[in-house]
């Protein structure tokens, strides 16, 4: 299954289809995908608000859409089997949910998203995050520095990279920043700094997302 974050509330195309662009490169039937859209009421950073009950981000693709969608089709068990990719608030979103749930979701990619951000005072996080102290619980250079021993080493060798970082538009810096993190703290991870795309879901970029998420195909 791979999660296809949406940046925007509803079902607003102001940044791009990014159905229409997987279709447009038959990513699923290349790499043997069910992609799932799912929708919020407001901008979706993918976070609970500590006080308003109807800002339940998080939780509702916890304990809402993903148990329906895997109730409803043919998946494969576990972490492996629930991918994630966005840009720009949903690549922030990718990052943070399995950060957070690094035995939920099995591998994320994220392109041009704001990542070194430390406070939510931009691009309406302000409305979903509520707090500081509630933004602390989500911020993705403090989350990387929690998760460094999960996603880094098992006895003496390096684990497989789960996280992806491709390209940047608007971003290139944040990216920059997270990558450094990474190899300061020996988490292993995919990183192209660039190619500059526009900051939409149809640049380019997303084909070669969704080939980095997926692993090689076993013979047979």
């Amino acid at each position: 299954m791979l999660y296809v974050l949406p940046v925007e509330a509803g079902d607003g195309t102001y940044w791009g289809d990014p159905l229409a662009e997987i279709k447009s490169h038959n990513l699923h039937n290349r790499f043997g995908l069910i992609c799932v859209y799912p929708t919020f009421s407001q901008l979706p950073w993918y976070a609970d608000h500590p006080e308003k009950a109807e800002i339940r981000q998080e939780s509702y693709l916890l304990r809402v859409v993903l148990p329906a969608v895997e109730d409803r089709y043919p998946v494969l068990p576990g972490p492996k089997g629930r991918l994630l990719v966005g840009f720009s608030k949903s690549g922030w979103g990718a990052l943070s949910l399995l950060l957070r749930y690094p035995d939920v979701f099995g591998r994320a990619a994220a392109w041009d998203a704001p990542l070194a951000v430390d406070r939510p005072v931009h691009f309406g996080m302000g409305e979903i995050f509520g707090t500081q102290q509630n933004f602390e619980e989500y911020r993705i250079l403090g989350l990387l520095g929690q998760r460094a021993e999960v996603l880094g080493r098992t006895e003496g060798s390096l684990r497989p990279p789960r996280l992806v970082l491709l390209g940047y538009g608007n971003f290139r810096r944040d990216h920059q920043i997270a990558h450094n993190l990474m190899e300061t703290l020996k988490i292993p991870h995919v990183y192209r700094d660039g190619p500059y795309r526009k900051h939409h879901w149809q640049s380019g970029w997303l084909p070669e997302a969704v080939q980095c998420l997926v692993p090689p195909s076993t013979p047979g």
